[in-house]
């Protein structure tokens, strides 16, 4: 069964976009057919994966709005042949209000994926930093969702927030939503609330923060200027490790839940 993670948290500056497409990457290395799909007008996933965002004819947009077949949209990265995107543009935006108005407006990248799910292991949505209808796509299309967490003062009140509303998801659209598990984005084992706010996390989610964790580095930050993830750019990177570890503890979960469920 594919795995589908919408990447999200209605919070900006955590990192969500540096992870979906550095996961992304990730699991490709790891032999995973991985599809990127990029749900945020600013195109910062496209752009990060070496696709000229305004150059695309067809994109997420199309699909959504257009009812455009998936597999049209779908750019195989140069970096990785396991590698894919759909890309995004501000034309993305106009379908905040467009979506509204169109049948099945919650399920219609529900019913995109489904067309060419079984085409990969892993599918990543790369969510807009607020709760829109393109999140709900995301969260309705999905069977998991990954949460980027800056240990700040203020991450655990919107963190609150995003889980109020993945239950909600749960309840009325997608009964197979599940959290797959937060991740501790730009972390500094130095900074005494680094350590208060992982414990918080800890004492209130437990298994479900992951292990890894990812640190502020230099080269996750540049890398995206040079149009490729961070494992292209300098695989020895902290940054490039961490995302590896990253995608290793994902697989190894799924490996356990299977084992379990068997």
């Amino acid at each position: 069964m594919t795995k589908i993670i919408a990447v999200t948290n209605q919070k900006g500056g955590v990192g969500k976009t540096t992870t979906s497409v550095n996961l992304a990457a990730s699991l490709a290395a790891c032999k995973k057919r991985t599809l990127l799909i990029d749900l945020d007008p600013q195109g910062n996933a496209t752009m990060g994966c070496g696709v000229e965002k305004n150059e695309q004819e067809t994109t997420i947009y199309s699909v959504l709005v257009d009812d455009i077949p998936i597999e049209t949209a779908i750019i195989r990265s140069q970096c990785d042949k396991k590698l894919a995107v759909v890309p995004s543009n501000d034309d993305l935006t106009a379908a905040e209000i467009e979506l509204v108005s169109l049948p099945q407006k919650e399920y219609r990248l529900k019913n995109q994926i489904a067309k060419i799910a079984d085409s990969y292991d892993y599918i990543i949505i790369d969510c807009p930093p607020a709760l829109s209808m393109l999140t709900i796509n995301a969260l309705t299309a999905a069977n998991a969702v990954l949460i980027p967490v800056q240990c700040e003062y203020y991450a655990l009140e919107g963190l609150s927030s995003l889980i109020r509303t993945v239950d909600k998801i749960k309840q009325t659209v997608n009964p197979n939503l599940e959290i797959e598990g937060l991740l501790r984005t730009m972390y500094d084992p130095r900074n005494s609330l680094t350590r208060d706010v992982t414990k918080q996390l800890v004492d209130h989610f437990g298994s479900r923060v992951y292990q890894t964790t990812i640190p502020r580095n230099v080269r996750l930050a540049e890398a995206p200027s040079y149009g490729v993830p961070a494992l292209h750019y300098d695989k020895k990177s902290r940054g490039a490790t961490a995302y590896l570890a990253l995608a290793g503890e994902l697989l190894r979960r799924e490996k356990q839940k299977n084992l379990a469920n068997a």
